[in-house]
């Protein structure tokens, strides 16, 4: 059974659509971006702890990177949050989920990540992935700004029957 769903003669722009999203999307949303912050911030050691370290500092744009994907991560993630006035749909995250698991290579410490170590080496980490770092950070970006996007587009939109 699919229930009706109400399409808007013009299509509403990104923003308009966030502006219909109730109260407990906003609050998932903000639970998801805190937990991204930790679940990326602890392991790569930009948040300070006893249990992991880096050898080599955080780069300027680490933060920075970190706080823009999770508040992405954040929204993406919402969007699975249901809406009572749409039906359920087709799950596809795979482009966020994409771009949440490149920022934690990203804002990562290039030699303290074992898995670039074991393929690179220590002087390999440094001159070869240490530099395709921002690269990461900007394709994670943009994977998880091509997800929401096209969850929010596509929620709104018209279901093609069978």
């Amino acid at each position: 059974m699919t229930l009706p769903v109400q399409v808007d003669a013009e299509p509403r722009s990104i923003t308009a659509e966030l502006a219909t999203w109730p109260a407990r999307r906003w609050l998932f949303a903000i639970g998801t971006a805190v937990a991204t912050v930790l679940v990326v911030g602890i392991p790569t050691d930009l948040i300070p702890n006893p249990v992991f370290g880096r050898d080599i500092p955080p780069t300027a744009w680490s933060w920075p990177v970190l706080i823009l994907t999770a508040v992405l991560a954040g929204m993406v993630a919402a969007t699975y949050v249901a809406r009572k006035d749409t039906p359920d749909r087709e799950r596809g995250g795979k482009l966020g989920a994409a771009g949440a698991f490149m920022t934690f290579f990203a804002v990562g410490c290039p030699v303290c990540n074992k898995l670039v170590l074991l393929a690179l080496g220590y002087t390999g980490a440094l001159q070869f992935f240490a530099p395709v770092q921002p690269f990461l950070a900007v394709g994670s970006i943009v994977l998880l700004a091509a997800a929401l996007i096209l969850r929010v587009r596509r929620e709104r939109s018209c279901p093609v029957p069978a």
